[in-house]
């Protein structure tokens, strides 16, 4: 509810600060109805590892991620699939290898470190994806040494063992820069190990360039999946904020609502209580119409609940009367609203039904005055005048966004009448 002024406390009054939190103090955080599934989802996205593959570096975690759940990812498993099939390019290695041996021992040795460069190979990615961006090149640094374990076997053809260790790079997504710098220098140390080797010959590019292709596809592979799982996190963060925002408006409306209607039920029955003795038929009336208020109250807050709440200029300038009067207030009050632009007449009426009740819940005002302009409307009042507390209120805070979303501006301050002044400039 609105605070125009503050209120004395009653005997038995909470002794605690107003702002004092009631809870015990090892209570938990969360209201007692709070929905647990964001934190379930949020847990369960910790243990399933970084999304693939990983973001952009802007995006990059900043910190360690638990190994164990970043091998064992989904996105780690669809990885392990799809670098496994390249891994059919080792047999020729393989036998390569058999071929260099002298000995069934150099051969075996031979092949078991093709087989730990191929697992090295399928673990570097994942490895790289869990690792902040300043690290990430690490796993493709240790490939690229462990190409040189087959240098006994290939010599200087070791180079032809680095498309994998650029694919691991692309893989990584770093800057466009950097992969770039890193693929072309791969492809150029190839380039200078394979002329060292058997000179310059009209395929001497094929090598060279199957590294740089392959790695700068693998590259703009991994971009396009990055930038998809970004869109992702973008759409969730969207959605979330427009739940939020539906929540708030929620919010807004059934605190405006019950705000006001309680309020005149309120001052009705204190009214009707004083005259049940005094003036029976008078305060069977003030009962009927607390009944109709409250009807009218609860199917408010249905349609509001529906999505389809409403407010009609009006309707809100007769219950303010009626409001009014019933608390003793002498209301000057215009009949009629042709005043306001069709367009302005909805948010007219909220501010309407926030300012009266305002006025009738705490001005401790004898008069009070509505006024319709083209592009103003103000509720003024000869009551207390305005308080510290009355810019912090909750019904002017939701009552200030409706008028930011239209375009306008809320003013408080002290009326001409010499209390409290409630404007609007649409």
């Amino acid at each position: 509810m609105d605070e125009h002024n503050a209120e004395p406390r009653t005997r038995n009054a909470d002794p605690r600060p107003r702002n004092a939190d009631p809870r015990p103090r090892n209570a938990d955080p969360r209201p007692r109805n709070a929905d647990p599934r964001p934190r379930d989802a949020e847990r369960r996205l910790r243990a399933a590892g970084p999304p693939w593959p990983v973001m952009p570096p802007e995006m990059g975690t900043g910190a360690f991620i638990r190994m164990r759940s970043v091998l064992w990812s989904r996105g780690s498993i669809s990885w392990y699939v799809g670098g496994g099939i390249s891994l059919l390019w080792l047999i020729s290695t393989g036998q390569e290898i058999i071929e260099q041996a002298s000995t069934t021992g150099s051969a075996t040795i031979g092949i078991l470190l093709v087989i730990v460069y191929g697992i090295g190979f399928l673990l570097a990615v994942p490895l790289g994806w869990g690792l902040p961006t300043r690290w990430r090149l690490l796993p493709a640094i240790g490939l690229f040494a462990l190409s040189f374990s087959l240098f006994p076997w290939l010599s200087w053809d070791v180079w032809s063992q680095w498309t994998y260790v650029g694919v691991v790079v692309g893989m990584m997504v770093l800057s466009w820069r950097t992969t770039l710098t890193l693929i072309v220098a791969l492809a150029a140390l190839g380039l200078f190990f394979r002329v060292g080797i058997d000179g310059w010959t009209e395929d001497i590019l094929w090598g060279p360039a199957i590294i740089f292709t392959i790695s700068l596809m693998m590259a703009a592979f991994a971009r396009t999946f990055a930038a998809m799982n970004q869109l992702r996190t973008t759409q969730d963060q969207l959605a979330q904020l427009a739940a939020e925002r539906e929540r708030g408006r929620m919010a807004r409306d059934i605190h405006d609502i019950l705000g006001h209607s309680l309020t005149v039920i309120t001052v009705k029955a204190e009214l009707a209580n004083r005259l049940i003795e005094v003036d029976p038929a008078r305060a069977k009336t003030e009962v009927g119409e607390i009944e109709q208020l409250a009807r009218g109250a609860l199917a408010d807050v249905r349609t509001t609940v529906a999505g389809a709440r409403g407010v009609n200029l009006p309707a809100e300038l007769v219950v303010a009367r009626a409001a009014l009067e019933a608390a003793g207030i002498a209301a000057e009050i215009p009949t009629a609203t042709d005043a306001v632009g069709p367009a302005h007449r909805e948010l007219a009426a909220w501010i309407v039904r926030e300012g009266i009740t305002n006025v009738v819940r705490h001005s401790g005002a004898t008069r009070c005055a509505v006024r319709l302009g083209p592009h103003s409307v103000e509720i003024a009042d000869d009551g207390v005048g305005p308080v510290a507390s009355s810019a912090s209120s909750t019904g002017l805070a939701g009552l200030h966004e409706r008028v930011a979303e239209a375009g306008g501006t809320l003013t408080i301050g002290r009326s001409d009448l010499g209390g409290f002044s409630l404007k609007v400039n649409l």
